[in-house]
């Protein structure tokens, strides 16, 4: 990635006037332990040094993500707070008798709840909530609606996966959490790569190039055209009179 000590200067200045505009304070943001949610952190407390807040939310997790979380926040002088949702979590689907054989609907609770959380403390202190999705995730719809979708801010949108990774060296992200495989940690041994069907490798070249096998190309078009209504806000009947 070239200039990339440029490319991250502008980003701190668009959070600036971005959080400026709203009146709000800072920003506040999931710290998952992975790659997205540290760059999203050390490009909030280069604008931010004193009002960045990341929030650790475990919900049936590895805890590995919490100790990587962590050592992103240290890595940065981060605050951070922690709130521990399995209990919400495991109520809500005892309390309602919710099927968890769905393993999609039941994992998609996760990041609803946590979003639900960041918009706790972000109004309660005036802050915008950012969100981490990167572009790779945002063409193929790999995120979950109303959950980490729904955020003010989308720095990160417009970086391809490798993008994303070369900004964490500059930022300096601990190389632990910059090697890691990426996994959304909807459940266990569950990784990014797998889901989709296709290496992140393959998905950036073909977003930057068009380029990519007759398969690759079919299964990132599906993604792109079925996962669509994520990327739109709710059709609106207009009433006509």
């Amino acid at each position: 990635m070239n200039r990339v000590e440029i490319i991250v200067d502008d980003l701190v200045k668009w959070l600036k006037l971005k959080v400026k505009d709203a009146g709000a304070k800072g920003l506040l943001f999931g710290l998952s332990g992975g790659v997205d949610s540290a760059v999203m952190a050390g490009l909030s407390k280069m604008a931010f040094p004193n009002t960045s807040l990341g929030i650790i939310m475990p919900c049936h997790s590895n805890p590995i993500d919490e100790e990587h979380g962590l050592l992103v926040a240290e890595s940065l002088e981060l605050e951070t707070k922690k709130v521990d949702l399995t209990k919400t979590f495991d109520n809500l689907v005892e309390s309602s008798d919710l099927d968890i054989n769905n393993k999609m609907a039941a994992a998609n609770i996760k990041p609803r709840l946590r979003m639900t959380t960041l918009y706790y403390f972000a109004q309660s202190m005036n802050f915008l909530v950012a969100g981490p999705t990167n572009k790779s995730e945002f063409v193929t719809g790999y995120f979950t609606k109303h959950g980490d979708s729904s955020v003010d801010l989308l720095p990160l949108a417009s970086f391809v996966k490798k993008e994303i990774w070369d900004i964490a060296r500059y930022l300096n992200i601990p190389d632990i959490v910059i090697e890691k495989v990426p996994e959304a940690g909807l459940w266990d041994n569950q990784t990014d790569e797998e889901e989709m069907g296709f290496s992140y490798k393959e998905l950036d070249k073909f977003i930057k190039t068009g380029k990519g096998s007759k398969e690759l190309k079919k299964k990132i078009h599906k993604m792109y055209y079925m996962n669509m209504h994520k990327r739109e806000y709710p059709p609106i009947y207009e009433y006509k009179k």
